[in-house]
């Protein structure tokens, strides 16, 4: 989420929201994951998730692949800048 808040949400995206899937319902697992978190997260289980009918509005593991690319070009290009500051 801080990645995406840092490199690709715009100002006039809605605020970004996290979601946790687990295979099982840790309560260990889940307020580590959330540790230090304060936006918004959503928790579900597999069971709960009905990934067919969700999967055609998420990326592609290309998608997002090609997203972290131009990600890492961005911070790469503002490290510069503020070396060259």
């Amino acid at each position: 989420m801080n990645a995406v808040n840092e490199f690709i949400r715009k100002e006039s995206d809605n605020p970004t929201i996290g979601l946790l899937i687990c295979k099982d319902m840790d309560r260990t697992e889940v307020q580590l994951a959330f540790q230090g978190i304060t936006t918004p997260m959503g928790v579900a289980t597999y069971d709960n998730i009905k990934i067919k009918e969700i999967q055609e509005y998420l990326p592609t593991a290309e998608q997002i692949q090609q997203q972290i690319g131009i990600a890492e070009e961005e911070y790469k290009m503002k490290l510069q800048e503020k070396q060259g500051e």
